[in-house]
């Protein structure tokens, strides 16, 4: 998939805005801060921001089971969109988010008792803190039903506010059908 350069800094310069990007490319700070704060060489007239504050919609596909801080990275970077967005003055309301979880990170989506017994050790999910966190903002944390079956697990066994969908392509489809902006974590 080829993207353009206007895009690729802009979206680099929201990952920067939440603090997930500072690989030395950009790094950014919300718009209220001083010009001071920026990197150096930087000023905000080249900083491209977004224009569109409203009615925003967004579907992450999360698939690969990938970690950063110690939380699934997926929803380490979905929490990360909210707080970029927050820094530009959009409010996480105006956020419509979907994360669609399946394949091999669908068990970041399970209850103490269900993680616990899954990955066959003591401790709880350390994943429950940010999926709790990301339902308050707003999203749609949704689990692959083929994916719960594939592993025998029931709905009971779901962290609390987890949605159950029936597959998550076809679910991962219709939403971009319907405006959605699809962020893959394959």
């Amino acid at each position: 998939m080829l993207f353009t350069p206007a895009f690729r800094r802009t979206i680099v310069g929201l990952l920067a805005l939440a603090g997930v990007v500072s690989s030395g490319l950009v790094f950014v700070t919300p718009a209220s801060a001083a010009p001071s704060e920026l990197a150096a060489g930087f000023s905000w007239d080249q900083v491209t921001g977004i224009e569109n504050k409203d009615d925003i919609r967004v579907v992450y596909g999360i698939k690969k089971d990938d970690w950063e801080a110690g939380v699934g990275k997926a929803l380490y970077y979905a929490r990360g969109l909210y707080q970029s967005y927050e820094a530009m003055g959009v409010a996480p309301k105006a956020v419509d988010m979907h994360l669609v979880l399946h394949g091999e990170a669908g068990y970041w989506l399970l209850d103490d008792e269900a993680y616990r017994a899954h990955k066959n050790q003591l401790t709880g999910n350390p994943n429950a803190h940010i999926v709790e966190e990301l339902i308050d903002q707003g999203a749609h944390v949704e689990a692959c039903y083929e994916t719960l079956k594939a592993h025998g697990w029931q709905e009971d066994d779901l962290l609390p506010g987890v949605e159950v969908v029936h597959d998550a392509y076809s679910r991962i489809v219709d939403l971009q059908g319907r405006g959605y902006a699809y962020l893959p974590f394959f």
